[in-house]
């Protein structure tokens, strides 16, 4: 099974430090897609940031907690292969290198041999076996996971019970998926640029961040000449979320609002990770 290669695995590679009394379980969220569908049918080959993915990875394990990694259906994540730059490690190669070779270590991307496990399984397993999730940015959540009925229950227990969510950079817009209708609201966005919530949201209030307008109209050069449907922060916005920036592009910028830690560009990874830490003492 793949949950019991995936336990093998961690202890293989020290995702879990036996006896250490304070280890808490941990659910990482990745999206299922490599790529992110633009506007005129044109397509933009992404996954997951290495550091928004490896910082917070490499936090949790150095502090002797135990990673389960997810994806909604249960398939290999791509690696954005523009992440893998020493800009997103504050210019410290060889700290992105060790990143690679960790994320290497983790099979992550084997499409045959990843120890991740789907959103289903995860269900199976119980909600209750988890202590927090963590969902990293990259362009690809824009494509499955703000509309997956999956991670939309997960997320809902999650928010009932109060238990630590944590999410970076896109990541965010992964709260998208606990409205009645995300794919109705995404489609509306989509085609008219507003949209307006079948029902209340969950996280309506909240104070939140996510990849701001500003800095994604800054980084659309990576897009190819490409232009994305619409942008997280407006679907949070307009979803009912109190928005809040960095004063600067590209600066880190955390949020903090009951169960959530929000994290709003690359640059905030490890001050998210931090905080996480925190809430697992």
């Amino acid at each position: 099974m793949k949950f019991l290669r995936m336990l093998a695995i961690t202890l293989a590679v020290g995702l879990s430090v036996a006896g250490t009394a304070h280890a808490k379980n941990v659910l990482v969220v990745l999206s299922d897609s490599d790529r992110l569908e633009l506007k005129g049918g044109k397509v933009f080959e992404t996954g997951f940031y290495l550091n928004e993915l490896m910082q917070p990875v490499k936090a949790l394990l150095d502090a002797g907690h135990e990673i389960t990694f997810a994806t909604p259906k249960g398939t290999a994540p791509s690696l954005d292969k523009t992440s893998i730059d020493k800009m997103y490690f504050g210019g410290d190669e060889a700290a992105m290198k060790s990143s690679e070779a960790q994320l290497a270590q983790l099979g992550l991307l084997s499409r045959d041999k990843s120890p991740v496990v789907s959103l289903a399984r995860i269900e199976q397993i119980g909600y209750d076996h988890f202590d927090a999730v963590y969902v990293p940015g990259g362009h690809a959540p824009m494509q499955d996971l703000l509309i997956s009925p999956e991670l939309g229950r997960l997320l809902t227990y999650f928010h009932e019970k109060g238990k630590t969510t944590a999410l970076a950079c896109h990541g965010p817009i992964a709260l998208i998926s606990t409205l009645p209708d995300a794919k109705g609201f995404t489609a509306q966005l989509e085609t008219a640029g507003t949209a307006r919530t079948n029902g209340k949201w969950i996280y309506a209030g909240y104070r939140l961040t996510v990849i701001s307008n500003q800095e994604e109209e800054m980084a659309k050069g990576l897009l190819n000449g490409g232009q994305m449907k619409f942008y997280p922060q407006t679907a949070l916005e307009q979803a009912g979320a109190q928005f809040s920036q960095a004063e600067a592009p590209f600066a880190a910028h955390i949020v903090t609002d009951r169960e959530l830690i929000t994290g709003q560009n690359p640059a905030s990874a490890p001050a998210v990770a931090q905080e996480l830490l925190k809430r697992l003492k």
